[in-house]
């Protein structure tokens, strides 16, 4: 299909805590459209300070979807994302709305960008118990460096703490002899894309990564985890490998100082900021940049949407 004659989609990507939610909440209202998440974490409920997940006020300014869908026990595969996303996308422009994908989970946004089609395997329980029985032996960082040694590209794509994915790379390699990172499927995109990035010089954005940090504790992260926790949810499922949360249920375990966890999270989030900067290349003819921090910078980002909106039809 041409992609003038595609529906549109818009999205606005980014480093974690770069400005994305407020940004694209005031585009967004500007414009007939609505939000749809591209956040891993933002899918599980009761998982709302640690995540930085919009507030009750921030979704009830514009429409939100892919929020609150799963309990925390529950496993979302990129597959299953992908179908949820593409379904709310249509339903956003069968009633004349503007879908905007806003989110800073690479492989996530990738997939709907790209029309991934993610590689179908079937289940194999015993080569899975070897996995993780190896992961018991040496350890989720272990287990990463012999991806890293077998797929650099995959494995510069995975959080190290996100031992499901790391596994789930090295099945298919492991199943198929072709590394991850090519396996996974792409065919043509279903949508006429534009994309915004947003972007802020590296110092300011660590200084926001820090006060955005003290400001969860401040608003009880830890009653948050402890919450969950008392629910049943365990500190091991995929869900909890959030950054921060596994360094404060140590804290709450008497493991580590509260200073030593608050260390380790802004470690691990400045290391996360890296690994995205490998999906959002700032010389990518694809994403048109702008900085976060520019006081034009909502106006300038609706003219641009407006102007691609002009190109071609609105929806479907």
């Amino acid at each position: 299909m041409p992609c003038q004659n595609k529906p549109p989609l818009v999205a606005i990507v980014g480093p974690t805590a770069v400005g994305k939610t407020e940004i694209a909440i005031q585009v967004v209202e500007r414009l007939e459209a609505e939000i749809v998440s591209a956040d891993s974490r933002l899918l599980y409920r009761g998982m709302d300070i640690g995540t930085a997940k919009p507030t009750a006020a921030e979704r009830a300014r514009v429409p939100h979807h892919l929020i609150d869908v799963a309990n925390p026990d529950e496993i979302w595969s990129l597959a299953l994302f992908q179908q949820a996303a593409q379904a709310a996308i249509a339903d956003i422009h069968a009633r004349g709305q503007l879908p905007v994908l806003v989110g800073g989970t690479g492989q996530y946004l990738r997939a709907i960008l790209e029309g991934w089609a993610p590689p179908k395997l079937a289940a194999q329980p015993r080569l899975r118990a070897a996995l993780d029985a190896w992961t018991e032996q040496i350890g989720k960082d272990g287990l990463h460096a012999r991806l890293m040694r077998l797929d650099a590209k995959a494995a510069e794509g995975i959080d190290p703490r996100n031992v499901r994915r790391t596994i789930r790379a090295l099945e298919v390699i492991l199943s198929t002899g072709r590394k991850f990172s090519n396996a996974r499927g792409k065919a043509e995109s279903l949508y006429r894309v534009l994309q915004i990035g947003l972007t802020r010089p590296r110092v300011e954005l660590y200084q926001r990564i820090d006060r955005r940090i003290e400001t969860m504790l401040n608003a009880g992260w830890l009653d948050e985890i402890g919450a969950l926790m008392a629910k049943g949810y365990s500190a091991g499922l995929p869900s909890m490998s959030a950054i921060g949360y596994g360094q404060l249920v140590a804290h709450l375990e008497g493991k580590i100082t509260l200073d030593e966890a608050i260390a380790q999270i802004k470690h691990a989030t400045r290391m996360f900021v890296r690994r995205q900067a490998n999906w959002f290349k700032r010389d990518d003819p694809e994403i048109h940049w702008f900085e976060a921090g520019d006081k034009k910078v909502i106006l300038e980002i609706e003219e641009m949407v407006r102007e691609f909106l002009s190109t071609g039809p609105k929806a479907p």
